[in-house]
């Protein structure tokens, strides 16, 4: 599947952006990346020097927003002042899509975590009325992903078919997280390029990649802290292959190293960007990573 540029809200390789590479991209002519990302939660009302330096870069490159707060699957009401909020964001600063997370982080009060939800028709259902409620606030697709979780408390179906059943329903957005299937494939013990193969490729913004902390052989943490690893690399590149080149952003959340080490990682995914590219160009569309 060879999927059309015209459908993605940005292009090439992403960097999330923290407070604390601030000083450091502002002081580059360029940053190597076609775009950025931050959590609304951290930069909604935020003034001073961060809020500048902000605005400076949104004036510099194009942004997609993905959130921490929303709880798409909890059983609160929505945050619909929240929402209205990140609307106003996005309007403000030209920012191109809103992403969450396929789970739920609250119940009368914050989880400070990402809990998994139960895999089930009712929750398809359920949380598919959410998304669309959140779509008709910002007047776009919402851009769902899917998550890593560690238990998957009463399931009536598997996790790829509840993401599928979510999307379609709600006629959103796919945020595909390549490190998260890895990490599930490893704890739940299945097959990540079958699982890969059947998500709806045309329903895909962009693409998440990003390092994880290994436990145990059987239990992977996923944790944003760590260098991408070659068999997450491995299946970035399946994606290309099935999907065509996607849009790709590297989240590095702590532990960040050295700028050049940082955008080794970059051009890494923009090296792979381009490779597919050429092979798709020349009608190789299949191509084994």
């Amino acid at each position: 599947m060879n999927i059309s540029s015209s459908q993605f809200p940005v292009q090439g390789a992403g960097i999330g952006l923290r407070r604390s590479l601030l000083d450091e991209f502002l002081a580059q002519d360029q940053i190597p990346v076609g775009f950025m990302e931050v959590a609304p939660e951290n930069w909604i009302g935020l003034g001073g020097r961060f809020g500048k330096q902000f605005r400076a870069l949104t004036e510099r490159y194009p942004f997609t927003l993905h959130g921490l707060s929303l709880s798409i699957g909890g059983p609160e009401k929505l945050d619909i002042a929240f929402v209205r909020e990140v609307k106003q964001f996005m309007q403000e600063y030209n920012i191109r899509c809103y992403s969450e997370h396929l789970s739920y982080c609250s119940d009368d009060g914050h989880l400070y975590d990402l809990m998994p939800i139960p895999f089930t028709e009712e929750a398809v259902h359920y949380v598919a009325g959410r998304i669309r409620q959140v779509q008709d606030i910002i007047e776009q697709q919402l851009v769902i992903e899917n998550v890593s979780y560690y238990a998957a408390p009463g399931k009536e179906m598997d996790e790829i078919d509840f993401i599928n059943a979510v999307v379609e329903e709600a006629d959103c957005k796919l945020l595909l997280d390549v490190n998260n299937i890895y990490v599930n494939s490893v704890n739940h013990r299945y097959d990540a390029s079958e699982f890969l193969r059947a998500l709806p490729g045309d329903r895909i913004s962009y693409v998440h990649v990003a390092g994880h902390y290994n436990e145990a052989d059987d239990l992977i943490v996923d944790t944003h802290g760590a260098d991408v690893i070659d068999p997450v690399w491995g299946l970035l590149q399946e994606a290309y292959a099935e999907f065509g080149v996607l849009p790709t952003l590297l989240e590095r959340d702590f532990n960040i190293p050295p700028y050049n080490e940082l955008m080794a990682e970059i051009r890494q995914i923009s090296e792979y960007q381009q490779k597919y590219a050429k092979l798709q160009h020349s009608g190789a569309h299949h191509v084994t990573a």
